[in-house]
């Protein structure tokens, strides 16, 4: 989620503005200044006020922010941006944490970050005389910081609470997906709880401020629901073998055939999409390179065979009729090549897999509808759709 408007970078992290943010900003000021003015402020100095703890606010999230980007840097883990929004903030981590210990440290990082404001906060207005305007609002911030660490600790996701209950049950199961499943269960659980409270809340008092319990729960609903959608996604890839995702739209050919009368046999009316395998002895060789044709001058066809255009199988970027896809979109991301040969135990091709294949295979999987159009520009492009990062979703599913 790098989504917005770049005002800078901290330790070399791009810090962005979500346009929505703004109207928050003015909101919550309007909701501190407020309480200013009931406490009997001057209403110029209310609104400034009101406003400096607005931007204080979310300073504060932000120091939470880069809490958790910090300690995600001090493990080699790439942090994208770190992004404000109307209901707090987001730092975009590239990867997953290597092993539930490390997840747990990035995890808590951020509550420990605003539970430390808190106590530098309140330390200080012990300090100041009372009745000093700063003085209160230091008192305000510290208090905005308790709830920041102890809300966000709460165990579900999107919260770092169910970060961290993840990594636990990561830690005691052995399994990366359990714990992002059950964190993410706890997590919907947990926001339409906040949902009723606030709703029963707002019935009984008529407190307008009951209402951001229900918009929070809402939102935490939303992304905890996103995190199962990721985890069924990864539970997919490492469930669907290459086998059947693979198509077998593929030519077997001569391998001692002249260059002559493979053009006239098979070139003439297949599209210049088409694969072909040599062959020799029933033995695959390897494959086709219709393109090495140019190269070869064409009174040579006749005497020059099939296997002057033939790159060796051993040369190819292949995977096993076994390899999980979350195995396969590493490799065709990584390798940067149209397509694999899928070979079977014996070392014979059987199929081959791209990433229309790939996509193809996990929307069946999933009861996902892809419209064709979609699976033949994938399929021309050899590129998958920017908004799927199915790479680094594959990665974290193999961790």
């Amino acid at each position: 989620m790098t989504s917005g408007w770049r005002i800078g970078s901290i330790f070399g992290i791009p810090f962005l503005l979500n346009p929505a943010w703004f109207g928050s900003l003015l909101l919550f000021a309007f909701f501190f200044s407020a309480d200013w003015l009931a406490a009997g402020w001057e209403s110029s100095w209310a609104w400034l006020a009101g406003l400096l703890m607005a931007l204080l606010l979310f300073a504060s999230v932000l120091l939470h922010e880069l809490g958790h980007s910090l300690v995600a840097q001090s493990q080699g883990i790439a942090v994208n941006a770190i992004t404000l929004f109307p209901f707090g903030g987001i730092a975009s981590i590239a990867q997953e944490s290597k092993t539930p210990g490390q997840a747990f440290w990035v995890a808590i990082s951020g509550p420990a970050v605003s539970f430390a404001l808190f106590v530098l906060l309140f330390v200080t207005s012990l300090l100041l005389p009372t009745g000093l305007p700063l003085k209160t609002m230091l008192n305000h911030l510290a208090g905005i910081n308790l709830v920041l660490a102890m809300f966000n600790m709460l165990p579900g996701l999107p919260l770092d609470g169910g970060q961290v209950l993840k990594a636990l049950i990561w830690k005691t199961t052995g399994s990366r997906v359990k714990g992002v499943r059950w964190a993410a269960q706890s997590g919907q659980v947990l926001g339409w709880l906040g949902i009723g409270l606030g709703i029963l809340g707002f019935l009984v008092s008529l407190r307008f401020s009951f209402l951001w319990l229900v918009l929070l729960g809402w939102f935490g609903i939303r992304r905890a629901s996103a995190y199962r959608r990721v985890i069924a996604l990864q539970e997919a890839m490492l469930q669907i073998p290459a086998s059947e995702a693979m198509t077998r739209d593929f030519k077997r050919v001569d391998a001692n055939l002249p260059l002559s009368e493979f053009t006239a046999t098979y070139l003439t009316d297949d599209p210049d999409s088409a694969i072909y395998y040599a062959e020799t002895s029933g033995r695959y060789v390897g494959l086709v390179q219709v393109e090495a044709l140019r190269s070869i001058e064409r009174s040579l066809w006749d005497f020059q065979t099939v296997q002057a255009i033939v790159q060796p199988l051993e040369e190819l970027p292949t995977v096993n009729e076994s390899t999980s896809l979350a195995q396969v979109i590493d490799q065709l991301e990584t390798e940067q090549v149209p397509r694999l040969s899928v070979l079977s135990s014996a070392g014979a091709v059987v199929g081959v897999i791209d990433r229309a294949d790939v996509v193809q295979a996990l929307a069946t999987k999933l009861r996902l509808l892809v419209p064709e159009t979609v699976i033949q520009q994938i399929k021309t492009e050899s590129q998958f759709p920017d908004s799927l990062q199915l790479q680094g979703v594959a990665r974290d599913a193999l961790r």
